[in-house]
């Protein structure tokens, strides 16, 4: 992987060896909510043939439960919004559902096939407010890995969720916005975010960066679970092995699912086509509607 791109200003590396992004970053994509974490717009980045994905139409966000009624009106009167691709399971959605919004449609995209993890979300289910012991059931199961990206896009149900999304855009009305969010807004949402900008021809190397950008976001959050967890005892090593549970971000998961798109479908555009059935005509459609 070549040099990452710079976010107006941000940090250039190599690899994945990224550990967090410029101030810009946050000036450059906020969309300025008071009440929800990790909220930014995927608007601004250089994509094909010299244009750029259009601001104010792809949001991406944390969950929506906490939202302020002056961030709804946000939404609504400044980015008028018309869709919420809600990617969490049934489980989430129950626990912290997300505001009903006059005008707006809602759509839960559940990306995580609950059948085959119900042993494991019951367990984590029992114990979801204890952090420490709903960490430990979700990093010692294995389910936590960082090929878990890879598990999002192959399972059917990661398919069908994406396959939804897409169509939700693909029918998004002129000067109108979709937000797509799951609980912290960067894995299921990352991958997500992934795949629109693949679609619109943005570079690898921008794509990691905005994933990236979750750890700007978070700063502080991952900061505070940093501090909390070596005052348990964990070992910064410990420490590094839960952190993507809670608000932050490993590149290596987003670098694992870009190779094996490369590896099984050519690019992530062959997986747009070939997995989730959108074809060449949609591919085109997209970037005319979206980049400018």
């Amino acid at each position: 992987m070549s040099l990452l791109y710079d976010l107006q200003g941000g940090f250039l590396v190599q690899g994945v060896n990224i550990v967090k992004c410029s101030e810009a970053g946050i000036i450059a994509h906020s969309i300025h909510l008071e009440s929800i974490g990790n909220a930014r717009e995927l608007g601004g980045y250089p994509a094909t043939n010299g244009r750029k994905v259009k601001r104010g139409i792809f949001l991406r966000t944390a969950e929506l439960s906490p939202i302020s009624s002056s961030d709804i009106a946000r939404l609504t009167e400044i980015y008028h919004l018309a869709v919420i691709a809600d990617l969490r399971m049934s489980s989430e959605v129950a626990d912290k559902p997300d505001p009903v919004i006059a005008g707006v449609k809602y759509v839960n995209l559940r990306v995580i096939n609950e059948e085959s993890h119900k042993e494991l979300l019951d367990q984590q289910q029992a114990v979801k407010d204890d952090t420490i012991k709903s960490l430990m059931i979700i990093v010692d199961s294995g389910f936590m890995t960082d090929g878990l990206y890879i598990e999002f896009l192959a399972e059917e149900s990661g398919k069908h969720a994406y396959r939804e999304f897409f169509r939700e855009i693909l029918a998004l009305p002129p000067g109108r916005s979709i937000l797509f969010h799951c609980s912290q807004g960067k894995d299921r949402t990352g991958c997500a975010a992934m795949l629109i900008l693949s679609a619109l021809g943005v570079s690898e190397d921008i794509i990691m960066n905005d994933y990236v950008l979750t750890n700007t976001f978070n700063a502080e959050a991952i900061a505070s679970q940093r501090k909390m967890l070596l005052s348990r005892g964990m070992t910064e090593s410990e420490v590094a092995k839960y952190m993507p549970v809670l608000d932050e971000v490993n590149p290596q998961f987003m670098a694992n699912v870009l190779s094996w798109l490369r590896d099984n479908y050519g690019s992530p555009v062959g997986y747009i086509i070939d997995a989730l059935g959108l074809t060449e005509k949609d591919i085109e459609t997209l970037r005319t509607k979206f980049l400018e």
